[in-house]
């Protein structure tokens, strides 16, 4: 597995990571053997970047990673995010205060069993909390030695000026995928000049750009995906024809619709790591071998133009969701 470095001079890790979202039954049951065996294969692959966080199963994700992954530090780099709590009202609560920054961290560290996390991600920005005081806070856990790296998820590029300019930002983790483009007006921009690695979560548009998803009946009848504009079944029914192009692209490498979408996105910038998540281990292979396809040009920019904005059917977010997301 080749790696990349996030950011000039920053930790280099696989240049595809795991995210560990949907292992803990977010889309559909999984038991801990089965996920445990995901993540033992990622590593044996090569695949050094696991990607948690303590909302994931409330907390669940982060004592599996830690179980499978704490005879291993060495050889890999687990991020982990704090920033959400549940409520139950309208699910999820955004705390950025440096309270429970430090409360936060602690609790994930005693989860996962680790004495330090490699990078820790604020998952999402609390509009009620200077940012400057929230990374202030980040900060004094890398100075604590609890912490390696901080990171930013789904921060607008202002805060991410911002945020930086408090303490150095190591990564920002945003959704970025052939038919999630909005951080290209700025945010791969900003963190380009900044020397900021960006961490591409669902890459695979949280499975849709795989193809196999036909009819909102392919999804569990829990699957939290039910829930989203874009997986509404007339969303599903026009955005298949996106998915044309993308699959006409897999024939001609001999590759697989997911692996097209993952190494488009690897040849988006050489700062740019996607974290593809899977239950299964086949999947995992399968999006592990996209770091050896090479797109020409032409095939990369016939991609683009295919998913330009406005051709895509339905908002990434539900609204209640939507309304946490930093513009």
């Amino acid at each position: 597995m080749n790696l990349r470095p996030l950011g000039p001079g920053g930790p280099a890790v696989s240049a595809i990571g795991l995210g560990g979202m949907s292992l803990s039954s977010i889309y559909h049951a999984t038991d801990d053997a089965a996920a445990a065996k995901v993540i033992e294969g990622a590593r044996d692959l090569g695949i050094t970047h696991f990607d948690t966080a303590d909302a994931y199963g409330a907390g669940h994700n982060e004592r599996l990673f830690g179980q499978v992954l704490g005879t291993h530090r060495d050889g890999v780099f687990v991020a982990s995010k704090f920033g959400q709590r549940p409520n139950a009202e309208d699910g999820r609560t955004v705390n950025g205060t440096p309270e429970y920054v430090r409360e936060a961290c602690d609790a994930s560290l005693a989860r996962l069993g680790f004495e330090t996390i490699d990078l820790y991600y604020q998952h999402r920005v609390d509009p009620e909390v200077p940012i400057e005081e929230t990374v202030g806070a980040m900060g004094e856990l890398v100075s604590a030695g609890k912490v390696r790296y901080i990171g930013l998820s789904e921060a607008a590029p202002t805060t991410i000026r911002k945020a930086h300019a408090a303490f150095p930002i190591t990564a920002v983790q945003t959704e970025y995928s052939l038919w999630t483009r909005f951080v290209e007006d700025e945010t791969l921009a900003v963190c380009d000049e900044l020397g900021i690695g960006f961490v591409a979560y669902a890459p695979l548009g949280r499975g849709f750009l795989s193809g196999t998803i036909k009819d909102q009946e392919d999804l569990d009848p829990d699957d939290r995906r039910r829930a989203h504009p874009r997986f509404q079944r007339e969303a599903i029914e026009h955005n298949q024809d996106l998915l044309r192009v993308l699959q006409d692209v897999a024939v001609t490498h001999g590759a697989s619709p997911s692996q097209i979408a993952i190494a488009w996105v690897l040849a988006q910038g050489d700062h740019i790591v996607p974290i593809p998540g899977t239950t299964r281990l086949s999947h995992l292979e399968e999006n592990a071998g996209a770091v050896d396809i090479a797109l020409t040009p032409d095939q990369v920019e016939a991609l683009r133009s295919v998913f330009e904005d406005g051709t895509v059917e339905g908002e990434r977010y539900p609204a209640g969701a939507a309304a946490k997301l930093q513009k």
